[in-house]
């Protein structure tokens, strides 16, 4: 049997591997390690490119209701609620929405896509286990050198929490304002060469507007085995089911609306509702070959299905998606002389999926555009996905790093529509009014296929022990959704999509000046073929958008007991076309693409194992539509969480967000002729207690 000892090392290099190598909260040091840039531990001194952070005991203080509260000490990342689980994120991008969202950005956890390429959804984030995350690692602009399709934007992997050395075992009960119940609880212990964890979430919100609720369950599962010799195992089985009672938009005239808590109570789609349910499961086997290199092959399956009701749009639809994937990553990791380092690798990924949208309501006319009654949409695809790449990291001198990467990704799609082509009924019959007129297209059967290449230049400078700057150039690229290209309107062609593309350049620096850990990146990124939704709901193809800013983040203690850590984010997104339709002009700004964002903490250690955190988020103004016509004032919001460890076992814990009652809008839009507002909570507070036995 493998003594204690060594078991320690090898779950230490397993927490290496994993990325969850933890500094002291809110540090970015230089020997840091992180694992996403690269798919394996990497110094933070030495990264070409930038990688946010949040850290596993972050992540317990939080105890977030809903990932945005977790990632929002990230520079760079800005995520809006919908209502209950549901979100749309920004990463060095406006807040995309529609068809521009869906694949903007890639969702993973322990570096595999929680989502097939070609089936994202815009609220994909909900499915990953933050709430027992061992740490999140974001990195901002394009990802698809190493990770392919859908990181055009960045991309979130949540990593999962490694098994402990010793026996552990907690149960967390929370509750709070409008019926909100959380329960959690872990075990973990290390047995001989096998460690494992098992953790389990679950939240019921009664909800405080009209008829809104949901409940959500999650379970991860993972064990680790390291063989005699020298070869590792991961696995990790995840699980994950929600039933959502859904509040729509608050629709207005009035600018403001939001400022009425009355009516920012009420919910005009009481039928709203979300059913999500999804299983993953995955194996990393790690082979230490005879010459000191690896060879890394991950196997996985995936299963997602969800119904809900478009109560966003007009029609209000009822949408049945569901996919099935089976992949496998690999990777063979060499050690070069001269302290080199190349990763060869091929991903691999064969996906089911299907998807009906079904309208309830009789045929009429909106906006010009009639809905068609009963099915707009029912299809199914098999998609492949075959994406060799090579990632080199190379010792140019003895201060200088340099990073090179290329993907080939080759993506092909097998559509099968199971009703009637063009648009009239389903059936085949005409539709109910002129051919022309009616909203909804569907191609016949066909096969797309897209090529695409990606690369990566990046360059680090070693200023000294406690600083480095680096540059970085990539290209991310994005081949059409499934949605994109079978769930058409009539002013689209058939088979009249490229692959998204955006080119990124990026300059940084990071380090430790004294007692201050501090990071700056500018960036400037240019984005074509872009796909989106216009405010009368129609699709427009071949957009084209400019992105530059600049991202920063501090942190510094203040006295023995006090810290202080920032993020703050400036960045300006433009149109560069132009689109009468939409009202869009080249030199607009995007809608819903706020230049300012800022999130503040203070944080008191005012005991051992007790703290307490004042946090300021604050959201600049943004136009709500590309004609920069409607505006959202922006708004502040302050709140405040406390843990304190009572006892080895016992561990209380609260928080009051919003304390200054800010009447403000989670998200706002300008769509259909009118303002539309996801309302905010007014203040609210939770109180709850952990016990470890």
């Amino acid at each position: 049997m493998i003594g204690k000892t060594k078991i320690s090392l090898l779950v230490t290099a397993a927490l290496f591997s994993s990325g969850q190598v933890i500094a002291e909260k809110g540090s970015i040091a230089l020997d840091e390690l992180v694992v996403t840039g690269t798919r394996s531990e990497t110094a933070l001194r030495e990264l070409a490119g930038n990688t946010g952070k949040v850290s596993e005991e972050e992540i317990d203080l939080i105890n977030a209701d809903h990932i945005e509260e977790s990632l929002a000490r990230v520079s760079g990342v800005h995520i809006q609620r919908g209502n209950g689980a549901e979100s749309l994120v920004a990463l060095r991008s406006p807040v995309l929405t529609g068809p521009g969202a869906a694949g903007a950005f890639l969702f993973m956890e322990d570096g595999i896509p929680l989502r097939a390429a070609g089936f994202a959804n815009n609220n994909g984030l909900a499915e990953a286990h933050y709430e027992w995350a061992g740490g999140m690692e974001v990195i901002r602009g394009p990802g698809s050198a190493l990770y392919g399709s859908n990181a055009v934007h960045g991309l979130i992997n949540v990593l999962s929490r490694a098994p402990s050395l010793e026996l552990e075992r907690e149960l967390d009960f929370t509750f709070g304002s409008d019926d909100l119940y959380k329960v959690k609880g872990t075990v973990s212990d290390t047995v001989g060469a096998h460690g494992y964890r098992v953790s389990f979430s679950g939240t019921d919100f009664g909800g405080w507007r009209d008829e809104e609720s949901y409940g959500q369950q999650k379970i991860t599962a993972r064990h680790d085995y390291f063989a005699p010799n020298g070869d590792s195992f991961q696995t990790v089985f995840s699980a994950f089911n929600l039933n959502q009672e859904t509040a729509g938009f608050i629709e207005s005239s009035d600018k403001k609306a939001y400022e009425d808590s009355s009516l920012m109570k009420t919910n005009n789609d009481p039928d709203a509702y979300r059913d999500w349910w999804s299983v993953r499961l995955s194996t990393r086997w790690d082979h230490v070959m005879d010459n000191g290199n690896t060879l890394s092959i991950t196997p996985y399956l995936r299963n997602n299905r969800m119904e809900f009701r478009q109560h966003y749009l007009p029609s209000r639809a009822i949408e049945e998606n569901e996919h099935t994937s089976l992949g496998t990553q690999i990777a063979y990791y060499m050690d070069l002389n001269g302290g080199h380092e190349v990763i060869v690798g091929t991903d691999l990924e064969y996906t089911d999926g299907s998807l009906q949208q079904t309208q309830e309501r009789a045929s009429y006319a909106f906006f010009g555009k009639n809905r068609q009654q009963g099915i707009h949409y029912d299809y199914d695809v098999e998609a492949v996905t075959i994406a060799p790449y090579i990632h080199a990291e190379w010792v140019l001198a003895e201060k200088w790093r340099a990073t090179t990467g290329l993907r080939f990704e080759h993506v092909e799609y097998d559509y099968d529509n199971n009703v009637a082509a063009g648009t009239g009924e389903a059936d085949g019959s005409a539709c109910f009014a002129a051919p022309s007129e009616c909203l909804y297209l569907r191609p016949a059967d066909r096969e797309d296929t897209f090529n695409d290449w990606s690369p990566k230049l990046g360059l680090v400078y070693l200023l000294n022990e406690n600083h480095s700057v680096f540059a970085n150039y990539a290209r991310g690229h994005r081949a059409p959704q499934t949605t994109d290209l079978y769930r058409l309107q009539n002013q689209q062609l058939v088979g009249d999509l490229d692959s998204e593309k955006a080119d990124s350049l990026e300059i940084g620096m990071r380090g430790n000046a004294g007692i201050v850990d501090y990071e700056v990146a500018a960036f400037y990124m240019k984005k074509k073929n872009f796909f989106f939704r216009d405010p009368d709901g129609l699709n427009v193809s071949n957009g084209r958008t400019k992105h530059r800013g600049i991202e920063a983040s501090i942190s510094l203690p203040l006295g023995e007991q006090f810290d202080v850590a920032a993020n703050y984010t400036y960045a300006k997104h433009t149109y560069d076309f132009d689109n009468a339709s939409s009202g869009t002009a080249s030199g607009n700004e995007v809608d819903t693409a706020p230049r300012h964002i800022a999130n503040v903490r203070l944080g008191w250690n005012f005991n051992t194992n007790s703290r307490a955190e004042l946090e300021w988020a604050h959201m600049g103004d943004y136009f709500l539509d590309p004609a920069n016509e409607y505006e959202y004032d922006g708004h502040d919001l302050v709140n405040l969480r406390v843990e304190t460890q009572l006892s080895k076992s016992l561990t209380l814990h609260g928080q009051v967000k919003n304390i200054l009652d800010e009447e403000y809008a989670d998200r706002a839009d300008f769509a259909f002729g009118s303002y539309r507002f996801f309302p905010g909570q007014s203040t609210s507070y939770q109180v709850g207690a952990s016990y470890s036995f």
